[in-house]
């Protein structure tokens, strides 16, 4: 008689991050009184940091955003002042990850636009941008910084193209045109030379930004996919979304092959949108619900089983999103790994939550800190798009993030016009799909109109002052004068 030995595997693997707990900061380290947009777009709403926490608001006519020095906690002045240019709401706010004073923004209005924020923070509402791009026939609702590159910006519009911005010039170089609805999402792997998208076509792909050729496609009927995440240098994709049950899934991608997930795994029966967060240097993977105040983290790994639960931070206040501060703002000492920031519609409120190692000893902790993507670009913009790839620049974080970036934003000069990329009108006439759209396109035509009828009255004023003048210089004695010494010499001479 054989006896067949039964495998056993713990229900847990060893693991450094196996205690990792969620933190949240004391009252007087929160940010509270900021009026947070109500809008229902499927963003984060949020962006922070090591210097500033910028947070999209609630505004009448037309779109803003505050920006707060991440120090200054506490109740925040209703008349604090805010970044407000944008004709439409803002949909998306991303900081430059290699110059802590630049900040980009997409809105409604069909814009994009790049803002340089002073060191010491705002003294007075910022209207001006030191550029305004526009190549979206509709409103633009994403946007993300190349990972590697400076002054190379992604943006994803609801006409269903990708444009790729180059700064340096102000105009879109590239356009990405393969989708078929919006995109919900973009996912860069750490060197930048392939984007992740989800889309609402029920669509996953991975594309070869710079010639916009998709090298894999995945439609599956089992997993509809909301958002990708890139999982560093694994070769791996992660992407939420929801099952044919309607539970929230998780599936893991092998990048090269989408024909079917490695894994799937449902997490629950709620309904809001699952945020995916990954963390290339611990490995960890956060998954926040929209609408819930949870936050599940798992370690990812190669082998079996892929994706292993760690723990969850539990919150009752239901987070609208969540900013996350970069490697570089974190604190060391504290053996702090990640750090939210969780916005709290309702009580107006922003918290950071911190993700932390419990480790007895004080000293700097090399092997949860390895070293990490900084704040030096490997590549220009023009080096990028010659087709030049290479890794980030790496720093460590153990004397303290304490150097200088040498880097200067300069603006182009540059007039408001569309762009042809591609050989294709970006703004050519698009027909409105909504009662929306049409007021919004009738709206601007109408200020058009009225800005020409200005500029041709005021024309008009011109050429009969200009007129006048002749006419004064004609009539003027001395002209006459003139003339009649001028005849009466000729015919002396004569």
């Amino acid at each position: 008689m054989t006896v067949t030995k039964m495998s056993w595997r713990p229900t847990y693997r060893s693991s450094k991050f196996r205690n990792v707990y969620g933190k949240v900061a004391n009252r007087e380290h929160c940010f509270e009184g900021i009026p947070i947009t109500k809008n229902v777009h499927d963003n984060h709403f949020c962006a922070v940091n090591n210097k500033f926490l910028a947070i999209v608001t609630e505004s009448a006519g037309g779109g803003s955003f505050v920006v707060i020095p991440v120090t200054q906690f506490g109740r925040i002045d209703p008349h604090y002042p805010k970044v407000c240019g944008h004709q439409g709401n803002v949909l998306d706010i991303k900081w430059n990850p290699f110059h802590d004073n630049i900040i980009a923004s997409c809105s409604e209005d069909s814009s994009v636009r790049i803002w340089e924020v002073p060191d010491d923070g705002l003294r007075r509402n910022l209207t001006e941008s030191v550029l305004e791009l526009y190549g979206h026939s509709r409103r633009v609702g994403l946007i993300e910084w190349h990972p590697t590159t400076s002054g190379i910006l992604f943006s994803a519009g609801y006409d269903y193209k990708i444009l790729i911005w180059n700064l340096e010039i102000g105009e879109p170089v590239k356009m990405i045109d393969c989708h078929t609805d919006v995109i919900l999402c973009m996912s860069f792997n750490t060197e930048g030379s392939l984007l992740a998208t989800s889309c609402k076509d029920k669509k996953l792909r991975v594309i070869e930004p710079r010639s916009g050729k998709v090298l894999q496609e995945a439609n599956f009927k089992n997993h509809k996919v909301n958002r990708v995440v890139f999982l560093g240098n694994m070769k791996r994709l992660l992407t939420t979304g929801v099952s044919r049950w309607n539970t929230r899934q998780i599936a893991l991608w092998d990048q090269e092959d989408l024909s079917m997930p490695i894994i799937e795994e449902e997490i629950d029966g709620l309904s809001g949108l699952l945020f995916p967060f990954y963390d290339a240097d611990t490995h960890m993977l956060y998954l926040a619900g929209k609408g819930d105040g949870n936050i599940r983290y798992y370690e990812i790994t190669l082998e079996k089983p892929y994706l292993q639960y760690l723990m969850e931070f539990r919150s009752p206040a239901p987070q609208k999103g969540l900013g996350v501060m970069p490697k570089h703002g974190l604190d060391v000492g504290a053996c702090e790994v990640f750090r939210f920031y969780k916005l709290v519609t309702l009580k107006g409120l922003i918290e950071p939550i911190s993700m932390i190692v419990p480790r007895r000893s004080e000293t700097y902790q090399e092997d949860i800190y390895p070293m990490t993507p900084g704040t030096e670009p490997a590549l220009s913009a023009d080096e990028w798009l010659s087709g030049i790839n290479r890794g980030p620049v790496l720093m460590s974080l153990k004397e303290g993030y304490n150097r200088p970036n040498k880097l200067v934003f300069k603006a182009p000069v540059k007039e408001k016009k569309g762009g042809v990329v591609n050989g294709i009108d970006l703004l050519e006439n698009v027909p409105p799909r909504t009662e929306n759209e049409l007021l919004q396109m009738f709206f601007r035509q109408q200020e058009e109109l009225r800005r020409l009828k200005d500029e041709l009255t005021q024309k008009d004023i011109k050429i009969r002052q200009l007129e006048l003048e002749l006419n004064n210089i004609r009539n003027s004695p001395n002209i006459s004068n003139n003339n009649n010494n001028n005849s009466s010499s000729n015919g002396s001479s004569i």
